[in-house]
C-alpha cells in the first residue's frame, strides 16, 4: 500500500487533473436536458458563451455520435485530441524523470 501511494504522489498534478476531466466527460449525459454548468458565463445569465456545450458535445463522440458531437460543437474533436496528446505527454515525460529522495 505504501508503494503505492508514493508512486501515485509522484504523478504530476496536471496528469491526475486530465484524467479526471476525461472520467467526467465520460460520466455526462448528452442527452439530459438538465444539466450541471461550470460556465460562469451561464452562471451569470448569459445566453450565449463559447465553449458552452463542448463537454456534452465530447461525450458525445465518446459514445460514437459524430455528426450530432460536430452539430452541437465542432471543435469537441479537436479538443479531445488535445486532451488525449497532453496526457500521453505528461506520462512520456514522467517515465523520463528521475525521482530521487
Amino acid at each position: 500500500m505504501k508503494r503505492i501511494i508514493t508512486s501515485v504522489r509522484k504523478l504530476p498534478l496536471e496528469l491526475i487533473f486530465w484524467i479526471g476531466a476525461l472520467i467526467g466527460i465520460l460520466r455526462i449525459d448528452p442527452y439530459d436536458t438538465h444539466h450541471f454548468s461550470l460556465c460562469p458565463l451561464d452562471n451569470l445569465g448569459f445566453s450565449w458563451c463559447p465553449g458552452c456545450g463542448l463537454g456534452r458535445s465530447m461525450s458525445l463522440l465518446t459514445r460514437g455520435d459524430f455528426q450530432e458531437s460536430w452539430s452541437m460543437h465542432p471543435l469537441a474533436m479537436f479538443a479531445f485530441a488535445v486532451i488525449i496528446y497532453r496526457i500521453f505527454e505528461l506520462i512520456r515525460n514522467n517515465k523520463t524523470i528521475k525521482h530521487y529522495g
